[in-house]
């Protein structure tokens, strides 16, 4: 393993679906544009994943690709601040992909929950394919390519994350061992000095007999501190305190991101095939008459019928959008048929063109400026390709795949 921190670095991609909506500015791009101020983020581009659902039609995929990362950097993703790259443009993806399935247990992929929902959702495609059994390995190997140690996921996917640890974990034990470790790993903590190397055998006992994961973190940022050890006695000891070997693929961690729930214009989660999506290059006549003819409370059927905001989709976007007097103005004009449905959604209009209004603006600027995208991902492709490699001249050594 190198001597990144791996707690200062953030993997997370997006599967190219083409043009992105209100849905995804929300739920990802506005916590990327400020993590990529906290942390060295690399963000990708899945091609190879958006096969595992649509190999039947890979054509669509290339211009899906462009719009999505126009929409990126229209919407704030900076790549002087952030590793921007196309997933297939590193190609080492696939061969951790391939050399982590050899070690795999096939029941680990099985139980990925998303794996079954997505059979049972997309029931008119045939995903009885090894690739689609796979996908949840190739986005481990995503992650653990760039040893990051933090993955923005909502609740629904901290079981990808936890998938992820736990490949690690059987790699860094099958593959993590060194002649004389035991006796490496003892030298190394006597270098440490007596009071440091106490604690440190302290809480790695504590951790191993009783599981106490506080514990693991404690000793884990005594290393962190140690300045009269080698990275490779600091590498080793990780490794030593988990009661494996060497830790050469770093264990990431779930970083849950607290994301607005954006509804569709039906009420459904904002989504292309329900067909109810506001997008980020939409003109503003459009967003207005979307809007406009938004369905509202059904027991308004006259202006002088009272309301309830609670089943009114438009109620959702205010909780976005609105602040608090706007919120309290709605609560009181509906429920006392103060205020007409009209009346009630000009707020959201306004604040949804506000906010859109600028990003399809860059994004035509860059859409005739294709040329500057494309040298954007072609350097992040190359910067995350560079990594890439260090990884695997570690992932191969330990495997003892680097052949002379």
């Amino acid at each position: 393993m190198s001597s990144v921190n791996s707690q200062l670095r953030v993997l997370s991609g997006m599967r190219p679906t083409g043009q992105l909506h209100l849905g995804h500015l929300h739920g990802v791009i506005k916590n990327w544009t400020t993590l990529q101020h906290e942390y060295e983020c690399f963000f990708f581009i899945a091609d190879w994943h958006a096969l595992t659902t649509h190999y039947d039609d890979p054509l669509i995929i290339e211009n899906n690709i462009w719009d999505m990362a126009i929409d990126w950097l229209a919407a704030g993703v900076n790549p002087s601040a952030a590793t921007l790259f196309i997933q297939s443009r590193v190609p080492e993806h696939a061969e951790l992909h391939l050399l982590l399935s050899m070690m795999t247990p096939l029941g680990w992929l099985e139980r990925v929950p998303s794996y079954k929902d997505m059979q049972e959702n997309l029931q008119d495609k045939d995903l009885s394919t090894y690739g689609f059994l796979g996908y949840p390995l190739l986005q481990s190997a995503d992650i653990l390519m760039y040893q990051a140690g933090n993955v923005p996921v909502g609740a629904d996917q901290v079981a990808h994350v936890e998938l992820t640890r736990e490949v690690a974990r059987r790699f860094n034990h099958l593959y993590g061992r060194e002649p004389d470790f035991e006796e490496n790993a003892l030298g190394a903590i006597k270098k440490m000095g007596k009071k440091a190397a106490s604690l440190f055998r302290n809480l790695r006992k504590t951790y191993l007999e009783t599981g106490d994961h506080e514990a693991l973190e404690r000793a884990r940022a005594l290393l962190k501190e140690q300045q009269n050890i080698s990275l490779g006695d600091q590498e080793r000891l990780f490794g030593y305190l988990e009661g494996s070997g060497k830790m050469i693929l770093a264990e990431p961690q779930s970083l849950l991101t607290r994301a607005p729930k954006m509804p569709g214009l039906d009420g459904r989660k904002m989504s292309k095939s329900y067909d109810n999506i506001i997008s980020l290059r939409e003109e503003n006549d459009s967003i207005s008459q979307k809007i406009k003819t938004m369905p509202t409370d059904p027991a308004r059927v006259r202006l002088t019928d009272p309301g309830n905001p609670e089943k009114c989709p438009v109620w959702e976007f205010h909780q976005i959008y609105s602040d608090q007097q706007t919120r309290d103005w709605v609560q009181e004009g509906c429920t006392n048929a103060g205020i007409g449905c009209l009346e009630c959604k000009k707020p959201v209009i306004d604040a949804v063109v506000n906010e859109v209004e600028p990003i399809r603006l860059k994004a035509r600027q860059l859409e005739e400026n294709m040329g500057m995208v494309k040298s954007v991902i072609s350097d992040g492709s190359e910067k995350a390709r560079e990594v890439a490699r260090e990884t695997m001249v570690d992932v191969r050594q330990a495997m003892g795949l680097n052949y002379r």
